[in-house]
């Protein structure tokens, strides 16, 4: 069985990617975080490009007001693939580090775009991209675009945790694993995390998990990848 603690959208798509490769795999989805989109105060500046480190903030771009939306730069920096897929379907040129957070600032330093940047983000972060820019003489500011809402766990989802079949739990965040941490203290089934980075492998790595697995690369695929090892190297994780 596996547990997805995405949000909604993004969970489902995993789910379904999933199944593509597995077949009729038991998915239980549980977001633990859902985005709230806020129309923020953008300073009115020639910025000459927007940074995402999420999907998720490439959807609240989306959703600010046509005028808001028109004074940005067509120029985007992306994490990843994916968020670059995303911001390029939403009308962005875009440029993936195809990493994480630190794979991305070396990517800018390394194209050296004319200054000032803009990074659109949401209110729970991990370190400050826009400060790391500017200090290394790229100015750039960061704008809150989506608050992150915290969920509980689904009554489906407790009650797995509660019992005795081994569980699969992909985690896509620190602040998702921060968040799963409590939860899965005194959870009596077996338990196989696998997280997308060591960032993220921290919070939970003094549970006692059946398994922890890191992703090759951080991104879906690789996520994907993981996930499908973990049951061919144990048919016995399936429900």
């Amino acid at each position: 069985m596996v547990i997805l603690t995405r949000p909604a959208d993004q969970g489902a798509r995993f789910a379904k990617a999933l199944r593509l490769r597995l077949g009729p795999v038991v998915v239980l989805q549980s977001p633990l975080i859902q985005p709230k989109f806020r129309v923020p105060d953008v300073p009115d500046r020639a910025w000459s490009a927007v940074i995402f480190t999420s999907g998720t903030a490439v959807a609240a771009c989306e959703a600010l007001p046509a005028p808001l939306r028109q004074r940005l730069p067509r120029l985007a920096f992306c994490v990843g693939h994916r968020t670059a897929e995303l911001a390029k379907m939403a009308g962005f040129e875009t440029i993936s580090a195809n990493g994480d957070a630190e794979a991305l600032i070396r990517c800018i330093l390394a194209k050296a775009p004319q200054p000032p940047l803009l990074h659109l983000h949401g209110a729970e972060t991990r370190g400050d991209i826009a400060a790391c820019l500017t200090e290394a003489g790229i100015e750039a500011s960061g704008v809150v675009l989506y608050d992150q809402l915290v969920c509980p766990l689904s009554g489906d989802v407790q009650t797995a945790l509660r019992g005795d079949t081994p569980l699969i739990l992909p985690v896509f965040s620190p602040r998702t694993a921060d968040l799963l941490a409590a939860d899965l203290a005194d959870a009596r089934a077996p338990l196989h995390l696998v997280a997308i980075s060591q960032a993220t492998a921290a919070p939970v790595s003094r549970l006692p998990l059946a398994s922890l697995t890191i992703a090759a690369r951080p991104d879906a695929d690789a996520m994907l990848d993981a996930v499908e090892h973990l049951f061919a190297a144990a048919t016995r994780l399936e429900p």
